[in-house]
């Protein structure tokens, strides 16, 4: 089957879905292994263990799933976020983009389960199963393959009408694609923005990151106090980072000023106070609260020590003096101790 054969039957469902974009990939032969072998090698993962432990199935995807020969790649756009929630815990803290909603990884695959039980209805001797980030699959690589864009610097795939603030989710099938897209050509040209902005260097050269500095890996992935050279460098951002993909012009071209840039946001004083509210009750409330708060929400993912550590950061970054009887409240804390020390000295200088 061809792709130009299965958009007609997808079509109806897609736009209910909210998907921006769509294509189909084979699964052999995954274009960026090498590199992928390579960066790991090096160690740029950091302590994302899995992403090694994952390798052999990312290089030969039918050694987990036996029939699979062919993903549907979809692109579903997060700005503005689909799944918004009216009783996010946080309104001034600088959280990315992506994150301000409900955690995709949730209602993003319900989605597309709902689109397996359609395809399923017309295809019943085949197999389909959705995926959204957690599979062990090269997603940037499939979606290059199945042209939902090309492959930026700052590792993000990028689409000339759509940008790149989209998700990407893939139902590996059993369906023999007998036709290839035809990839799109790479457009950065020679823009070196978003190596530029990045605060940290995480961007080491073109299309390569050590997550080890990235703001996003920091603040979210990391279960480590970051090495003092970078805490300042994180600057406001209490959860991920957005720089390298809002500076990119592509982005800056099809959202019209919509993005931010700024390293560090300016407050007016009620979103300052705002913000001194939200960073005392990170720093305050009990483990079991504020994985209760957040359940449902990409911030989950950082834990309670996560959070607490973001807080910290955050309040030294921008001298909120008036959270220091929080943090010095957790000087003695067995791991966030040594940052509360760091914290206090900041806002004491």
């Amino acid at each position: 089957m061809t792709p130009q054969e299965i958009k007609p039957l997808l079509d109806p469902f897609l736009a209910e879905l909210g998907v921006s974009h769509f294509g189909w990939a084979p699964l052999q032969n995954p274009l960026s292994f090498d590199f992928y072998r390579s960066w790991i090698e090096e160690g740029l993962h950091g302590e994302m263990k899995y992403l090694a432990e994952h390798a052999p199935i990312k290089e030969n995807p039918k050694s987990k799933w036996g029939r699979a020969e062919s993903a549907l790649v979809f692109a579903m756009p997060y700005f503005p976020h689909p799944e918004k929630l009216e009783n996010f815990p946080l309104k001034s803290a600088r959280v990315s983009l992506y994150a301000q909603g409900m955690d995709y990884h949730f209602w993003f695959k319900q989605r597309m389960q709902k689109l397996c039980e359609e395809l399923t209805k017309l295809f019943p001797q085949e197999e389909f199963l959705a995926f959204t980030d957690s599979s062990p699959l090269l997603e940037r690589d499939l979606a290059k393959k199945a042209a939902l864009g090309w492959v930026g610097k700052n590792t993000c795939v990028i689409h000339p009408k759509k940008g790149s603030l989209f998700f990407i989710g893939e139902i590996v099938t059993s369906l023999k694609v007998t036709t290839e897209i035809a990839p799109l050509p790479d457009f950065c040209g020679t823009c070196t923005r978003c190596l530029d902005i990045c605060p940290t260097g995480a961007l080491i050269e073109p299309k390569k990151m050590d997550a080890r500095k990235c703001i996003s890996y920091l603040t979210i992935e990391s279960r480590q106090i970051p090495e003092e050279a970078l805490r300042e460098k994180i600057g406001d951002w209490f959860f991920g980072c957005d720089l390298c993909q809002t500076v990119c012009p592509w982005n800056q071209k099809i959202f019209k000023g919509q993005l931010s840039i700024e390293k560090s946001l300016t407050l007016d004083t009620e979103s300052a106070e705002s913000l001194k509210k939200e960073l005392s009750y990170i720093l305050t409330a009990s483990g079991k609260k504020l994985t209760k708060d957040f359940f449902g929400t990409p911030l989950a993912r950082a834990g309670s020590f996560g959070l607490k550590r973001n807080a910290m950061i955050v309040a030294a970054n921008r001298k909120i003096k008036g959270l220091q009887p929080e943090i010095e409240a957790l000087k003695e804390h067995e791991k966030l101790g040594e940052l509360a020390q760091w914290a206090l000295l900041k806002l004491q200088s």
